[in-house]
C-alpha cells in the first residue's frame, strides 16, 4: 500500500489478509516498518496489520516534557508528545483504518528508544491501545519513572511487553545508567496491578539488533 503524508509524518500501511486482524501502530526513527514486518513473518508472528509513522522530529514528538541534552552534542528534548498523539488519534489513525478491510480486534502501539517512551506514555493520555510494546524504551527519562507511579492509564492494556540490552546500563553516564533498574521496577509496578508484562533482557547495546528485537516484542504482543 502506498505511504501518504499527515502533517509531515509519513504513514505506511502494511494490511494482513484478515480483515479483522489486530492492527499495531509503529514509530520510527528511520522508516524500519518494512524491516520490521518482514521479520516477524519468518518468526512465525500471527497475522496482523502493522501502520508505522516515520519523518518524525524524534526529540520532540516522542518526549513528554522538556529535558536538557543527555549526550555531548546533542540537542534538549523538547516535550512536543502531547500534540504528536492529538495527530495520531485524531488523523493518522482514523486515516489508516478507513484504508483497511474491517474492523481491528484490538489495537496496539510499540516504540524502539524514545518510541518506547512514547508508547507507555500514550496510554497515559488515550484509551485506544489495548497491547503496549517498549522495546529498548528510553525509561531514564527524568521524571518518567514517577509519572508512571503517581498517574492512572486512561485505560489499563492487557499486555505490556519491556526489552533491553544488557549492555544498556553499563555506562558512565548517570542519566542513561538508570535505564534498566527503572524499566525493571516500572515492569513489577504492572504485573502488581494484574497486567500481563513481561520483561526480556537481550544481548548487546541500544543500537544492536533493533529491528530484531522490536519484532520480538510484536510477536509476544500477538500471542496474547
Amino acid at each position: 500500500m502506498q505511504p501518504f503524508t499527515i502533517g509531515s509524518k509519513t504513514v505506511s500501511i502494511f494490511p494482513s489478509i484478515e480483515p479483522e486482524a489486530p492492527i499495531i501502530y509503529l514509530n520510527t526513527f528511520s522508516d524500519e516498518g518494512q524491516k520490521v514486518y518482514g521479520a516477524a513473518q519468518p518468526a512465525g508472528c500471527p497475522q496482523f496489520t502493522l501502520v508505522s509513522i516515520s519523518n518524525l522530529d524524534w526529540n520532540h514528538d516522542m518526549v513528554p516534557w522538556d529535558s536538557p541534552p543527555v549526550f555531548k552534542n546533542s540537542g534538549p528534548c523538547t516535550g512536543g508528545a502531547d500534540d504528536y498523539l492529538r495527530l495520531l488519534t485524531e488523523e493518522i489513525i482514523p486515516t489508516a483504518e478507513k484504508e483497511i478491510a474491517g474492523v481491528p480486534c484490538w489495537r496496539g502501539i510499540v516504540g524502539y528508544s524514545l518510541a518506547g517512551l512514547f508508547a507507555l506514555y500514550a496510554i497515559y493520555q488515550t484509551d485506544l491501545f489495548s497491547h503496549v510494546g517498549s522495546m529498548s524504551g528510553s525509561l531514564w527519562y527524568p521524571g518518567m519513572k514517577e509519572y508512571i507511579f503517581s498517574h492512572e492509564p486512561k485505560h489499563w492494556p492487557d499486555c505490556i511487553y519491556f526489552s533491553l540490552g544488557d549492555k544498556e546500563s553499563k555506562t558512565r553516564n548517570p542519566v542513561l545508567r538508570s535505564v534498566r533498574q527503572n524499566t525493571e521496577e516500572i515492569q513489577a509496578f504492572y504485573q502488581v496491578k494484574g497486567i500481563d508484562t513481561v520483561f526480556q533482557l537481550n544481548p548487546g547495546n541500544h543500537y544492536d539488533h533493533a529491528v530484531e528485537r522490536t519484532a520480538t516484542g510484536l510477536c509476544w504482543l500477538l500471542s496474547r
